[in-house]
């Protein structure tokens, strides 16, 4: 983040002070032959011109020393050469590792690890490129995040068991992870995620077709950043229902921010499709499956993603589907409470603390 808000702001700070400068020494230097509507007219295009780059290097310059001025929670750890955050809230086992999806980092969280770090200790993350780690350079499939997750867990002293709990595209991840990794893997919990090769089901060809954003369209979303346009619109003070007051702001703020990663995941997901397309079954790991509620979206999209969250249950023969009654794709957040009462169940579950399930297979609306 440091080149799109640090080295470019300050860029484009410079650039205005010479703007301004040279604008001032142009109208103070009209030659007097010229005609008095040419340096009337030159005077006032050159004054609105100056007024506009110190208006948009003023926001880029705040927008970016706010964001720098941010202490997200947690730590950062050197992981092949670069570093990743991860900040992890109680104790117990096993560990909980919270992974976000296309778009968001740890923070996405907020609403509910710290009701789930009570039960057990529980870690957010940032994927590389989001939040506070670095960026790294394609491809991003679904091999290199588990291999960097893994790489980051060590880094942080982390060695299990832990539980993976992966919204949305991440739901291919921790599926990645558990394969690479599966002496490490006690549970895995899926949040309205992400399936393999999805991407190929007719229904949504029209869908990922909409993420393609040509060139021009993604450099003009990256100058609207820059330049701070979300912040001057109040898009980094929006109230998250939930969220303790910090956490609250904290996400916000992530509004104000966007970079290449999400972009680089989006061009690999097919990559990462073929890695994971045969990953499962995990015979007996426990597996808890969140969807949102099919009831609100009856388009042919929602209908198939209805049924690949169904088929989720294939992956083990201890697995439940619970669909969030009047959620959206964000669970997390619209049913922050069904979050908080069954995953903590599920942990005891895994530890032997509480009764298995009598309802393996099942799928329930709550």
């Amino acid at each position: 983040m440091n080149f799109y808000y640090g080295f470019l702001p300050a860029l484009i700070l410079l650039v205005a002070i010479a703007f301004v400068w040279f604008s001032i020494r142009r109208m103070g230097h009209h030659s007097a032959s010229l005609p008095r509507w040419r340096k009337i007219t030159e005077r006032v295009v050159l004054s609105c011109l100056s007024v506009a780059a110190i208006a948009v290097a003023a926001t880029s310059v705040w927008n970016a020393f706010v964001i720098h001025t941010l202490h997200p929670p947690g730590q950062r750890y050197a992981v092949s050469g670069h570093e990743m955050r991860i900040d992890c809230t109680g104790s117990g086992s096993p560990t909980i590792i919270l992974d976000a999806g296309l778009g968001n980092d740890g923070l996405i969280w907020g609403g509910v690890q710290p009701a789930l770090a009570k039960t057990t200790r529980v870690c957010s993350y940032d994927r590389a490129g989001f939040g506070w780690s670095d960026p790294l350079p394609p491809p991003r499939d679904a091999d290199h995040i588990a291999a960097e997750l893994h790489g980051l867990l060590t880094a942080a002293g982390i060695q299990g068991p832990i539980v993976l709990m992966g919204h949305s595209i991440s739901g291919i991840y921790i599926r990645d992870y558990a394969t690479r990794y599966p002496k490490q893997v006690a549970g895995l919990i899926f949040v309205d995620g992400s399936t393999p090769l999805q991407n190929r089901n007719p229904a949504f060809s029209r869908e990922f077709a909409g993420h393609s954003m040509d060139w021009a369209r993604k450099l003009q979303m990256q100058l609207l950043f820059i330049a701070g346009v979300p912040r001057l619109f109040g898009q980094c003070s929006q109230p998250f229902p939930g969220f303790d007051a910090v956490a609250s702001k904290m996400q916000a703020e992530d509004l104000c921010r966007r970079g290449n990663a999400a972009d680089g995941e989006m061009a690999s997901f097919d990559r990462s499709g073929e890695e994971t397309a045969h990953s499962g079954p995990y015979g007996a790991l426990p597996v808890l499956i969140f969807s949102q509620d099919p009831a609100k979206d009856s388009s042919a999209i929602a209908r198939a993603w209805n049924q690949m969250q169904e088929d989720l249950k294939q992956l083990s023969t201890r697995s439940r589907r619970i669909i969030a009654r009047g959620s959206s794709h964000y669970i997390q957040i619209d049913r922050a409470d069904l979050i908080k009462q069954e995953v903590p169940l599920f942990i005891e579950q895994i530890r032997g603390t509480a009764p298995q399930p009598a309802n393996y297979g099942s799928t329930a609306t709550e």
